[in-house]
Parts: C-alpha cells; structure tokens; sequence
C-alpha cells in the first residue's frame, strides 16, 4: 500500500502541476541579489539500522549465496506484457528461484520428516530399541565419547543460542520499527504538505521580488543627474579640470606678480632714502674727523704719524651701493594693472560653472524620455503579473491537499488495526522463539546436571540422581524438539520464500533503480504508450520521461518543471521572453537625447588676458642687477672695525681735544651701523629674496602662458568633437545598468520557475520511505533475520537431537550393566550379562 501510496503521490503531483511553470532562484546583480527562500523538511533522506545493520547485511550475504542470480528484468517484462501469465515462462522462473525452491523444498522434507521421524524414534524406543533399552556396554572409550559427545552438544547449543537471539532481537525490532511507522507517516505527510503550501508562496515571492527591482531602477531613474550626467561630467573631467585650474592658478599669478612688484619697487624707494641718509651720516663724521685732525698736535712727532694713517683711512668712509642705477618697475606695474582690469578669476568660475552645470543640464533634459521609461517597466510588471495569474497552480494544489487529507485519513484509521496485527505477530513470534529457548534450556540443564553430577566412579546402575537428571533434561529436550520444530520450520519456510523474494525482487532492484527500468520499459504498461509517464503527464506518450528520471530528479531536489519536463505543456521562455522586454527597455533609452550646449571653458576676453601678462614685461626684468646691488655691502669699510681701530689709535695719543675728538667720533660710527647699516642690510637681504621669488614666478612666463592657451584649445576641441560620443557611451552604459537590472531579475524568475520552486524532494523521500525504509528496512529486514535465526536454531536441533540421545545414555541411571571376570588382571574380553537385582 505504501508503495502505490508514494506512486500516486507523484503521479499526481506531477498531472497537477503539469499546467503551471514552476519556477527557481538565482543571484541577482552586483546590487541586487536574488534568493528563494530554503524550504526545511523533517523527514530524512537517509535511514541507517544502526547496529544491528550487521546482521541483516549478514541475512544479505546468505540470499546471495542462495539466489545468486541477476536481477531478472527480461522475465519481468515479458510477465507483465503477458498479464502475469506465468505458463510460457516457468522454466526461466524456476531457474531463477532455484535457490530459494531447494532450500523451500529442503524445508519441506524437514517439516514432513521431522514428525514422522520423532513418531517412529518414539515408538523405536518403547520398544527397547533405538537406545531405548536401558542398558549400557561398557566399552574402552567411554569416557572420550561422554566428553566429546558434551562438547559436541554444548557447541550445537550456542549455535542454537545465536540464532534464538537473532529471532528475539529481529522481533523486537520489528515491532519496535512498526510503532515508527506513525511518526513516518506524518513527517512523509507534512513534507507533501510544505512542499503544496510553499509553492504558492514561493511564486509570489519571485513575483514580488519585481517590485524590489523596478524600485532599484526608479532610484536609477530618478537620480540621472548624478549617474548619467556625473558618469558623463567624469569622463570630461580629467581633460577640462587641469586647463580650468592651471587658468585659475594663473589668475592667483597674476595678482600675487603686481603685488610683488608693488612692494619691491616701494622697498627701492625706501632703500635708495637710507643709502642717501647713510651717506650723509658718514660725511658727516668724515669732516668732523678731519676738522680734528687740523688740531697742531698732529703736527708734532710721533702724533704726526698716527694722525697721517687716520686722515688716509677716512676715505673708506663711504657709500658702498649705487641704487640710484636701479631701473625703476612702473612701466611694469603700469601694464599689470591694465591685465587686473579684466577678471581673470571671474572668467574662470564661470568656465567652471559651465563645466559643472553638465548633470543639471542632463535632468533637465531627460524628464520626459524617463517618464516613457517608468511607463514601460510598469508594464512588464504588469506582464509578470498576469504570468502568475495564468498559472492554475491554486486550484491544482488544492484538490492534491485533499487527496493527501484522505491517503493520510485512511492510514490512520488503518494504521491500529496494523498494529494490533503487528502485537499479534510480536507475540507469535515471541512464542517461536520461547519454544526455542525452552529446548535448548533443556539441553543446557541437561548438560550442567549430568557434567556436575557424574562420577566416573559409579557403575552405570548407581549412578546419582543429578547425573541421571541431566540425562533426563536431553531427553525432554529431544522430546519437546520432535513435538515443535517442525512447526517453527513451517513458519521459517513461509517467511523465507516472501522475505528472500520480496528482498531480491522489490528492495534490491529498487535501491539500484532496476525496478524504475522495468516500468519504463516502452509500451510495457500501455501496449499504446511507448512512455506511460509522459502518456498520463501530457497525454501524450512520445515525450522521454521516465519514472527513473522522475525518480533521480527529485533525489537531487530538481523543481518540477524540469522533473516533469513541464516545457512540453507550458514553456515559461515564450511567456517570459527576456529579450523582448529588455529590447523594449532599450528602445526607450535610444531615444535619450542629452545637448549638454556650447561649453566655453574661457571667453576671448579671458585669452586675450593671458596673453596681455604674458608681454607685461614681467620677464624681461634684469633681475641679476638688482640681485647684484642686493648682494652688496651697504658702506665700504666695516664701521664697528674702523671705530675700533680710531679709537685704538687715539689711545695712543696724548691727553687732549684731540683724544676726546677721535673717540667720539668712534663713538658716532658705532651708532650709525646700530642705527642705519644693521637695518640697511636686513632690508636689502629681504629685497633679494623677494627679488629671487619674483624672478621664479616671471621666469618662462610666455613658455607658461603659452602652454595654458594650447591645453585650453586642446579641451575645448575636445569638448566640440568628442563630447557627443562621451554622452553617447555613458547613455549606454547608464541604459545597460537599467536594463541590467531586469535582465537578471527575468533571468532568475526563469530559472526560478524551471528549476527550483516545488523541489519534489519530499516525493522521493515519501517514496522512499514506503519502500526502502517501511517495506525493507523495517519489515522485510527484520523478517529475513527472524527466520535467519529460528532456521539456524531448528536445523542445529537436528544434530543436537542425536548427540542428546547418546550422550543421556552416560548420565541417566540404567536398569542393568555389564560385569567382567577378571578386570583386575586385564582379561576384558569375555563379560556376562547380569541384571542389577542379581549383582
């Protein structure tokens, strides 16, 4: 039942969905990803026996061994072609079940034997005969054939042992495996259950996921000046960018020469006043010094001589600049004022403003083209919608929900009375193996009583009453063996024949996919259908689709759509063209018109600028010759040194006028370096450095100007012949963004729907859990094992019988012995036979 259950399931699942389009999921762009939500189930896929899957793996190996045929796909086939007309094929059926009938029909002789046997054993021994006769021969080896008939019987035992337990622990498993099959069920259930529920839901997620996208394109959409018009204002941007800056630093360049050239033509003025105040105060203290040296003491010797070496070092007393030399630079402040009167910097931040006036100019200019473009992607969200709409998937699911509803009812109103069968099964089962156990307790006490209790001492008529216990426990034992075994052997052949065939013919072929061959078999169910699937899916049974197929797919959760090959009944490509849409996309965005105008960089007004300081004059300056004055001395002679050495030579001299004039005109030089030199120097040191900074920032300034016109001319070249293939390219790339955006969204709806939604995994698993996990591993496995151990157990009790029998001749008490005359002297071959009432 389980088995057609998991059939019907899938058979119908698939006729249900045949008119719908499953659907998948994918990764969407770099922005956008896309991913259907993962579906859980609770039923695993796998079933593992845990360890007692040793023994049934070892039940395995024995049907090998006894049906070691392959799997007999041809008779099969020919047996359902013929509706299981088994005449013309018996012989090929008997070949294959050799195995399995010899040891049916071995099972059959023991059944029949085994009674008739214990019959004849029993009268044999009312009889006396047949070890019935309770006398015992005393022979040479009779100890060795007491110990090797107990060791024999103890072996035979454990083996009986064994396969008691076998028996016990598969009953038990099975009943234990039975009251599973509910919580099976239901999971199996449920999981049909999530997977009808969850594909609606799954279509109208992929459906909805359309939204997320047209949302990410209007964003798109709307924000044209930054994406469009910033794409095409950056591609522009490392040609226009250098020439307006370079221009703008030039406008700085401009200013910062004519106020350079201010401040150093005031600095002349003011350096040539303090040479002109310095030289006055060194004539001064010249002609005082002279007027002191008309004193008559430098007329007498040695003063003489000292007065003679100051009057020749006074003409170091001097000017040792001549700024008055130095070209004035009005004529070139003159001609930079007449530059600053037109704005450079004002020119340029319009160049600027123009420049970056580009993505406002792109918005403006595409209000209308994007409205056409929202329209048209509304309308393809119309199109996906009315996909979902043309899908009878509601309606579909609804009626298999109730299919399920009443499969899931009958079993449950069925599934008590299986488990009232099962407890009376478990108990049957319980019965067998007891018996069992009660022959071979039998057999051990016999063993225990007669091993502990015998004295090898006591003559065959007084043995103890232990020992002759333990030889009536065999006997019980071989009794109650006689009595049930063959009962037990009926049952083992019953269960073997249907377990051994079920397992060789069902569970075997299933798990390689033999069994899904046989049913694909061409016109092998329909004798009009060359694919019964395809005939019952699609109506049409030319269609390849398979139940192996079917069956693989859905192991490897493949959607249904591509299962049941549902292309054949509603191909999602034509309904779900990506490229007509996406051609419709782009048509509109052909039609993207972008004028960004006449971009001027720089009007003439501002060229002719340029060129105007270019021949200012600036660079034409003999900067060397100021730098040369700069670098000069302001007086010839060193003033601190030469008041030093005055007024070391007027120490010389006498007290007097003299002396004192000296040394106070010393003085008067002292003060004019403090005053007037130190100052003098420290501004023509700063003259010179700005004179050097003047004579960089001028220097090459027709070469620069020159090259500022030339990159201005290049870019706005640029900007003439390039810029309409500038906008066009970023057109493309901006509409191919868009266009992206749905590309991939159209993509992953197609692949969505013919690979992932209504993953059928849960069929398979159903499927398999009827037939692999509660046919085999639950029922059939368990059965096998069952009759594994009761067989094993039954068979060994033929032996154990035999040696039980002859060896309760040595513990049991005999009713007469043999008696030897001359035992002491060895002589062993002559006895008589007396009766124990003579002895």
């Amino acid at each position: 039942m389980a088995l057609v259950l998991g059939f019907l399931l899938l058979l119908e699942l698939c006729w249900d969905t045949s008119a719908l389009g499953p659907l998948s999921s994918t990764e969407g762009s770099d922005v956008l990803e896309f991913e259907l939500p993962a579906t859980n189930y609770e039923t695993k896929d796998t079933y593992k026996a845990g360890p007692i899957g040793v023994l049934f793996q070892m039940v395995h190996v024995f049907l090998g061994m006894v049906q070691p045929n392959a799997f007999p796909e041809d008779i099969l086939r020919k047996i359902l072609q013929k509706k299981f007309d088994f005449s013309t094929e018996y012989e090929k059926i008997i070949y294959y079940e050799i195995g399995i009938i010899i040891c049916a029909v071995l099972g059959l002789l023991f059944i029949f034997l085994m009674p008739l046997v214990g019959f004849c054993f029993g009268v044999c021994r009312c009889c006396n005969k047949c070890g019935g006769e309770m006398h015992q021969r005393q022979k040479k080896n009779g100890t060795f054939l007491r110990k090797y008939f107990t060791i024999t019987l103890l072996v035979i035992c454990i083996f009986i042992s064994v396969g008691i337990i076998y028996g016990f622990v598969a009953n038990h498993h099975l009943r234990t495996q039975i009251e599973k099959t509910r919580k099976l069920a239901d999971s199996n259930f449920k999981d049909l259950r999530t997977l009808l529920n969850g594909t609606p839901a799954q279509i109208n997620y992929v459906l909805s996921q359309y939204a997320t996208t047209k949302k990410k394109a209007f964003s798109d959409l709307d924000n044209i000046k930054s994406l469009l018009g910033g794409g095409i204002h950056e591609q522009l941007r490392p040609k226009v960018m250098p020439v307006l800056d370079n221009i703008k630093a030039m406008a700085e360049a401009i200013k910062e020469t004519k106020e350079a050239l201010v401040n150093l033509n005031t600095t002349l003025k003011e350096l040539k006043e303090s040479t002109a105040r310095l030289n006055t105060s060194l004539s001064d203290v010249r002609r005082n010094v002279e007027q002191s040296l008309g004193d008559p003491m430098c007329a007498v010797p040695p003063v003489a001589t000292t007065c003679n070496n100051i009057r020749v070092s006074l003409g170091q007393l001097d000017d040792n600049t001549d700024l008055g030399q130095l070209p004035s630079l009005d004529q070139q402040i003159d001609n930079i004022n007449d530059v600053l009167r037109t704005d450079l910097s004002s020119l340029v931040q319009e160049g600027y403003k123009s420049f970056n006036d580009i993505p406002e100019m792109v918005q403006n200019q595409t209000t209308n083209i994007i409205s056409d473009i929202k329209r048209t992607l509304n309308s393809i969200g119309s199109d996906i919608e009315n996909i979902g709409q043309q899908i009878p998937i509601q309606d579909k699911l609804s009626n298999f929900m109730g299919y399920i509803n009443d499969t899931e009812t009958y079993i449950h109103q069925n599934l008590p009375t299986l488990e009232e069968y099962d407890s009376y099964r478990w108990l049957g089962g319980l019965v067998v193996c007891c018996l069992l156990t009660l022959v071979v307790v039998f057999y051990y006490l016999g063993l225990m009583c007669g091993t502990c209790g015998y004295d090898r001492h006591a003559t065959p008529t007084r043995r103890g009453c232990v020992s002759n216990t333990g030889g009536v426990f065999l006997m019980v034992g071989v009794g109650v063996s006689f009595l049930f075994c063959w009962v037990l052997m009926t049952i083992v052949v019953l269960t073997f024949v249907i377990g051994g065939n079920v397992e060789k013919l069902v569970c075997e072929p299933y798990q390689n996919r033999k069994l899904f061959q046989i049913l694909d078999t061409p016109y092998l169910l329909n004798e009009n259908w060359k694919y019964y699937l395809s005939g019952m899916v699609f109506n049409n049974p030319d269609i390849n689709l398979t139940f192996e197929q079917v069956y693989s797919d859905c192991k490897e959760n493949k959607g249904i759509y591509t299962t049941l090959k549902l292309e054949n009944s509603y191909n999602i490509s034509e309904h779900l063209n990506i490229q007509e849409h996406a051609e419709n996309i782009n048509n509109d965005f052909q039609n993207l018109n972008v004028n960004v105008g006449n971009i001027v960089l720089l009007d003439e007004a501002g060229r002719r600028n340029l060129m105007d300081f270019s021949s200012s004059g600036v660079d034409t300056i003999d900067y060397n010759i100021y730098l040369a004055e700069m670098g000069k001395a302001p007086t010839k002679v060193n003033l601190l040194s030469f008041a030093n050495d005055l007024e070391a030579k007027a120490d010389h001299l006498p007290q007097g006028s003299l002396k004192q004039s000296l040394k106070s005109n010393a003085q008067a030089l002292r003060m004019i370096h403090r005053d007037q030199v130190v100052p003098l120097e420290q501004s023509m040191s700063t003259t010179q450095q700005s004179v050097r900074e003047l004579q960089h920032k001028s220097g090459g300034l027709g070469t620069k100007v020159a090259h500022i016109i030339s990159s201005l001319d290049s870019a706005q070249d640029f900007l003439k012949t390039r810029i309409s293939s500038v906008i066009v390219e970023e057109s493309k790339k901006y509409g191919n963004t868009v266009i992206g955006y749905f590309e991939r969204y159209l993509q992953w709806v197609k692949i969505s729907i013919t690979e992932q939604i209504a993953a059928c995994k849960p069929v398979a698993t159903a499927l398999d859990s009827a037939v692999d996990v509660l046919l085999c591993s639950y029922i059939i496995d368990p059965v096998n094992l069952f009759w594994f151990g009761v067989g094993k157990a039954a068979i060994c009790s033929l032996p154990a019988i035999i040696f039980a029998v002859k060896l309760a001749k040595y513990y049991r008490r005999m009713d007469s012995e043999d008696v030897y005359d001359d035992m002491e002297n060895g002589n062993i071959g002559f006895h008589r036979h007396h009766s124990t009432q003579t002895v």
